[in-house]
């Protein structure tokens, strides 16, 4: 096993002009799935303790089944606080916790750029980073005007002196979930525009569904981590429904059989994001 500085692989990323994986566990299998599949593709991964495992689990528990988990392991992992409000941000910090999404894009400007700063400074001083979101991600086939949900660059410039954060999620175009119509182009030109105006690596969140040429375009314009849940539930799901259609089955052959296609679908998105083989070259060189 091998617990990473997160800022460390997310400069790599930028420095090799690919992006690295973040993606939300559920419950154990799901957990494996994650970490089977970095040390299948040889990458780093973000393991994101997320909006839906804690009302399920709560986040000790959660954070103490994926640190298990991923210290059996040989993959090179971060364990990551993703979408935290302010109370659950301090308690992540204290339980060990090595990466931390404060999110107070729902708060007033000034607010979120007053709470996100304090956040900043807690985290700092344990030596962890900290990423925060500017703009506002609907969720799938949302009717929206996106004009008013896509991240302003001048505020951008602005959030990211005034805060300090190390990685900046932008709204440009994503949604959480797989749209089922024609998903909403992303903004690419915008992406280049805030990565211009701010200076530190990009998120997007909501990377499910997107194109992969889009992805690969966002990518060189300037993000350097990509978020992803909903193509891996659906993987995982598909291998439960597929074993039970068959008739009367074990749960415990059902999950196994999720646990296998999301290491699959996992993969692919390491591939696709070219972080695929980067643990193994962090390795040699450490040891060079």
């Amino acid at each position: 096993m091998s617990q990473v500085d997160p800022r460390q692989i997310v400069d790599e990323a930028t420095s090799g002009g690919y992006a690295v994986g973040a993606f939300n566990m559920h419950n154990e299998e799901t957990t494996e799935a994650l970490v089977r599949a970095a040390e299948r593709a040889q990458s780093p991964v973000f393991l994101q303790v997320g909006r839906a495992i804690v009302p399920h689990m709560g986040l000790k528990k959660a954070y103490e089944m994926t640190r298990r988990i991923a210290e059996e392991s040989d993959a090179d992992y971060v364990i990551h606080l993703d979408h935290g409000p302010w109370d659950e941000v301090f308690e992540a910090i204290k339980l060990g916790f090595t990466s931390i999404m404060y999110d107070g894009a729902h708060l007033p400007f000034e607010e979120n750029i007053r709470t996100t700063r304090r956040v900043v400074e807690v985290a700092h001083a344990f030596g962890i980073p900290v990423e925060a979101e500017l703009g506002k991600i609907p969720n799938a086939d949302e009717q929206v005007d996106w004009s008013s949900y896509y991240t302003d660059v001048a505020q951008a410039e602005r959030f990211v002196a005034e805060t300090g954060v190390d990685f900046l999620a932008i709204s440009v175009g994503i949604v959480h979930g797989v749209p089922l119509a024609k998903p909403q182009p992303l903004d690419i030109q915008r992406v280049k525009q805030i990565e211009a105006a701010v200076g530190i690596p990009l998120v997007l969140h909501g990377a499910s569904g997107v194109p992969d040429n889009e992805i690969l375009a966002a990518m060189a314009a300037g993000v350097h981590k990509f978020n992803a849940d909903t193509d891996l539930r659906l993987a995982f799901r598909s291998g439960i429904e597929d074993v039970w259609a068959q008739g009367d089955r074990q749960l415990e052959e059902a999950m196994a059989e999720g646990r296998e296609r999301m290491i699959e679908a996992t993969v692919q998105k390491m591939k696709l994001y070219g972080c695929a083989g980067k643990a193994q070259h962090r390795r040699q060189l450490v040891q060079q």
